[in-house]
């Protein structure tokens, strides 16, 4: 037995439990956060075993969203995990600065500049003692910890005692393990694959006015060698000369040899319905930011979507607007269309699944996995609906869900908990149509053998998730589904809207929506061209990457890939799964029947235009976990982001080149601090990029904010408009002031362009940028050029954005803030024909839930053959509680009998 005590701050937690057998340590190669934990366990002869990555490395501990390498696994099922409390409050951020100056960047002589608050007070306790140690004469756990945060250092003292901890056996051991005897060398690939660390320097204080951007409340100013500032400097004047000319997109796209090709598709958007701010974020949206990002970095991209047109959701919207379900789809895909060109969503090709090419392809992949022995027939028990006289498919039935008790869980999923559901195991169930309670009945039905599957999928899955960018849900979620064992899916529905099935013994019955809809990816680009199998059947030359919100994943990372496995036709899978968590709205839901929320075809109602909410959207992604959008936020941040850093900057220059240099560049002489200006932007373009590649919108978007800061303190300190009226070397300050931050803009238009694709073009446009400055700044590494050069003569500038006022924002709020009035309590009298009742949804609700309960409660009494007395009562009851229902939702209830006239 080893014991193991608890260790707590407020940004990490060591759970250490003392305990007895095996216990298996996760740790990666060229770690440097697993030196500690390998001398650690060394050093107090711990018995552990050592684990290799499979599937999902990066998902170890299943109570962790985001843990860090190492992990330990103890055989109680608790977890010591990521680095320990102490180094990650005092030393982590600066040495994370440190390593990757000294294992990436070779300036290991700076490293004592980084780290130069730790490493003093280090020094100064270790020179003011005799004992070798930390902690006394023999070295303790807390050198170990300190092992790992003191490898790049060179104080004397410190070195000293750095040498004598890395010659223990433990030390010695941990780092051969890890660092496989390279010493710094050793962390350089695994480093090269991690974002660069924001420097831990303070920023420099800088005069400021009230005009003046705001400072970042993170990360400050970076620190800039000479070395950097001097290559930011060749990078830019080296200008537009050997950049690329700008390429328009030719139709149809296709895979190219010796080309990045790239097919990214969006969640295909349920056509009964309108979408709202979040169903936008979600899919098309982030979708359309990657694929115009993409076309910026040359690579060769194919962008897809359309509406999914099949199933349950599109016969019960048909049902409630009186219209048939072909004219339903033809409706709201107008819909869809429409809003998407709204907010400047740029597919490729906008389709639909209701097509030829539909049928033909998932009846192609349907007799696949027939032939192959992928598909099983069993007999399944039903909810059927006895009053409509039809099986109640998935989205016609309601109930209680069976595992979180959320009680507006569907026939297949719980929007709640996110468990799929059998929807015979739904409590209380209901008919949506009806809203009388289903009975279970037997269907035959036809499922895709997911079991049999199973090891194929995992192999992918494996190859897939370490070599591709899956976000951490999506990982988890499909983990979960691969922890739990695959059973048999069913794919089969009675309905009559949906591709028909093939087969003789399944005539009646349709494919259901999520073994067809993804199949409508293949289906679309089909439509698009005949040439579709380019795509489609070309996983070698082609990554494909999803879009979709969180609750899509499991069909996207396992039922979808298995239909394809099964049917083995070469086709392309998934390489990257892009999953955002659920965008909400102010502090509820959205609604369309209680008016909450913005919904896709009122944004451009308001008046503030679809960059701007594009913007916003775009700032408050749900990447990590659920997100609100808020008005008052979306008010600050278009005033402060918007309005007084990014677009104050870009006027301010464009207007000092037509007020001060009559609309042309000055000539430009770069002094010291021009260029740690041009290592500052650089280094953010590089951030920008590594983020972007790795599909981290969000991220991304705070380095433009970030560059656009950079530039307002830059104007700000070097006075511009106070300089053109000096002596001829301040003119000519002036003039360089002027002509880097004019270029600055120019960068900053070609960065906006997946976010805000308009303003991009108005600031290209205002300041009259050569084409082919949309190529050149983000190719390779992301290298900053001059591309508006001495001379350039600009156009007319003009400011970008409007202030969004507080009484604006207060009335839209109110707008889209739905029902909000007090129930009204039912009349204790009848009322008249023509009254106008309110309506009150949530009351209503639980209105619809009693009567339905009650009405149960009458049959079981009527079956019973109970008194008649008790019947009548209850019954009455009954007919109360529905004419409260009809007050409710705003409609009369039965009139009463007027005077003089019969029943």
């Amino acid at each position: 037995m080893s014991c193991l005590k608890v260790i707590k701050n407020n940004n990490q937690s060591l759970v250490c439990v003392a305990t007895n057998g095996q216990m298996n340590l996760f740790v990666s190669e060229g770690n440097p956060h697993c030196l500690k934990a390998l001398a650690a366990l060394e050093a107090t002869g711990v018995q552990c075993g050592f684990v290799s990555f499979s599937i999902f490395p990066e998902r170890v501990v299943p109570f962790l969203s985001r843990p860090t390498l190492p992990a330990l696994a103890l055989p109680s099922g608790q977890y010591l995990f990521s680095s320990n409390a102490i180094c990650r409050h005092t030393c982590l951020p600066a040495l994370q600065q440190a390593l990757h100056m000294a294992v990436l960047q070779g300036k290991s002589s700076e490293v004592s500049k980084v780290l130069q608050g730790p490493i003093n007070v280090l020094e100064q306790s270790l020179s003011k003692r005799n004992a070798p140690y930390l902690t006394g004469v023999q070295y303790g756990l807390l050198c170990i910890f300190f092992f790992q945060c003191m490898f790049t250092c060179e104080h004397k003292s410190l070195k000293a005692w750095f040498d004598r901890v890395a010659a223990m056996n433990a030390c010695q051991s941990a780092a051969q393990k890890v660092l496989q005897g390279k010493g710094l060398q050793g962390m350089k690939s695994y480093m090269q694959k991690q974002p660069a660390p924001q420097s831990s320097q303070c920023r420099e204080t800088q005069p400021c006015n009230s005009n003046s951007a705001e400072v970042p409340e993170e990360g400050g100013e970076r620190v800039v060698s000479e070395e950097e500032m001097e290559a930011a400097a060749l990078t830019w004047s080296k200008g537009l000369n050997t950049c690329p000319p700008a390429t328009k997109k030719q139709h149809p796209i296709l895979p190219q040899e010796g080309k990045r090709n790239v097919l990214v598709t969006s969640a295909l958007p349920y056509v009964n319905n309108v979408p709202h701010l979040g169903n936008i974020i979600g899919c098309v949206l982030s979708a359309d930011v990657f694929s115009r990002y993409g076309h910026l970095r040359g690579w060769n991209m194919l962008f897809v979507c359309g509406t999914d047109e099949y199933g349950t959701a599109t016969e019960n919207k048909a049902r409630e607007e009186g219209l048939t379900p072909q004219q339903i789809c033809d409706k709201y895909h107008a819909v869809h269309s429409s809003i998407y060109k709204w907010f400047q969503i740029d597919f490729d090709y906008f389709g639909r699944t209701t097509t030829e090419k539909q049928t033909e392809i998932a009846q192609d992949i349907f007799w696949r996995l027939h032939e192959r022995g992928f598909l099983i027939e069993d007999t399944v028990e039903q909810l059927r609906c006895e009053n409509c006289q039809q099986f109640l498919a998935d989205r016609f039935v309601e109930g209680i869900c069976p595992h979180c008790s959320y009680p507006e869980a569907r026939g297949d999923q719980c929007d709640k908990c996110g468990r799929l559901i059998n929807a015979v195991d739904l409590r209380e169930p209901q008919c949506k149509v009806c809203r009388q309670t289903p009975v279970i009945r037997s269907s035959k039905h036809l499922f895709l053998d997911l079991p049999k599957l199973e090891s194929q999928l995992e192999q992918w899955l494996e190859k897939s998730t370490s070599t591709g960018d899956w976000t951490a849900n999506a990982k988890q979620i499909t983990r979960s589904w691969l922890r739990d064992g695959l059973k048999p899916r069913c794919i089969t529905r009675d309905l009559q809207w949906g591709t028909p099935v093939p087969h003789a013994d399944f005539k009646e019955k349709v494919f259901y929506v999520w073994f067809d809809a993804p199949i409508g990816y293949l289906s679309i680009t089909a439509n698009y061209t005949n040439e579709w199998e380019k795509w489609w059947k070309n996983p070698h030359q082609v990554e494909l990457y999803n879009f979709m919100a969180k609750d899509n994943v499991p069909f996207h990372s396992v039922v979808f890939p298995c239909s394809l496995l099964g049917a083995q036709d070469n086709y392309t899978l998934v390489n990257h799964l892009i999953a955002t968590e659920y965008l909400n709205y102010e502090d509820t839901k959205f609604s369309k029947s209680r008016g909450v929320g913005v919904f896709g075809d009122m944004a451009k109602d308001t008046g503030i235009p679809s960059d701007v909410w594009r913007f916003y959207l775009l700032y408050v992604r749900p990447e990590g976990q659920d997100s609100a959008f808020s008005w008052a936020d979306m008010a600050l941040k278009n005033n402060s982001e918007l309005l007084n850093n990014l677009g104050n900057f870009i006027n301010r220059a464009g207007m000092f080149v037509t007020k001060f240099f009559e609309g042309c560049v000055p000539v430009m002489e770069l002094q010291e601090e021009d260029k740690k200006l041009l290592a500052l932007v650089s280094w953010e373009l590089q951030q920008y990029i590594q983020l972007m590649d790795k599909i981290k919108i969000r991220d991304a978007l705070k380095h433009i904010l970030n560059i656009s800061r950079h530039g307002n303190q830059y104007i700000q300190v070097n006075e511009p408009w106070k300089k053109i009226k000096g002596g001829d070397s301040e003119r000519q300050r002036a003039g360089t002031v002027t002509g880097v931050s004019v270029n600055i803009a120019c960068l900053l238009s070609v960065m906006l362009s997946p976010y805000m694709p308009a303003v991009s073009q108005t600031i290209r446009d205002q300041l009259n940028a050569p084409p082919s400055c949309i190529n050149t700044m983000l190719e390779g590494n992301g290298t900053f050029v001059c591309s508006l050069s001495a001379g350039h003569r600009i156009g007319a500038v003009s400011p970008l954005f409007q202030k969004l006022e507080a009484d604006q924002i207060e009335a839209l709020k109110k707008k889209f803030g739905g029902q909000q009035s007090a129930a009204v309590p039912a009349p204790a009298v009848a009322v008249e024909v023509g009254t106008v009742n309110q309506v009150d949804p949530e009351k209503a609700k639980q209105l619809t839930q009693a009567v339905a309960e009650q009405g149960e409660k009458v049959r079981a009494l009527k079956a019973q053959k109970a008194e008649k007395a008790v019947i009548t009562a209850e019954v009455a009851k009954l007919l109360d509680l529905k004419k409260q229902l009809a007050l409710a939702e705003g409609k009369n209830p039965e009139p009463a009998p007027q005077k003089g006239k019969k029943k």
